[in-house]
């Protein structure tokens, strides 16, 4: 969250004296198959879901097993709330929809993550519990 925060808040965009890092980063991703029409927009767009990924994660882990449903619902919000805060309170930043789009769509693939990690716990816990039962029954 902290990174999140910081990567959103920070008063300036954080590429803004990098122009030509990104643009050999772009060059070295091209010359490796990544085809032309990803370009500077692309790039952010994709790390905006990447960075919401772990922040859906946790969010969804946080929250009770039957309430997972809520990081729905306030990942989608805290982004909205990023954007409002850079549109309202920093100047050299701009608030977007498809920033809200990017965000949301990571925030859904780490619930997403986060709900099959804790079906596939919930299954071997099951399986544990029903060999340890049968073990005790064995025994006596």
């Amino acid at each position: 969250m902290g990174i999140v925060l910081l990567a959103t808040m920070w008063p300036t965009p954080l590429d803004q004296d990098y122009t030509a890092a990104v643009d050999k980063f772009l060059a070295v991703l091209h010359r490796n198959g990544i085809p032309m029409w990803f370009g500077y927009n692309k790039l952010e767009f994709s790390a905006n879901i990447l960075m919401f990924v772990p922040l859906g994660f946790l969010i969804a882990l946080l929250l009770p097993a039957k309430a997972w449903w809520l990081a729905l619902l306030i990942c989608p919000a805290m982004s909205i709330g990023i954007e409002l805060t850079q549109s309202v309170a920093l100047s050299a930043r701009f608030a977007t929809i498809s920033d809200v789009i990017a965000n949301s769509t990571g925030a859904l693939c780490g619930i997403f993550m986060a709900v099959l990690l804790r079906a596939i716990i919930y299954s071997r816990d099951e399986k544990l519990v029903a060999r340890a039962l049968w073990e005790h029954r064995a025994r006596v």
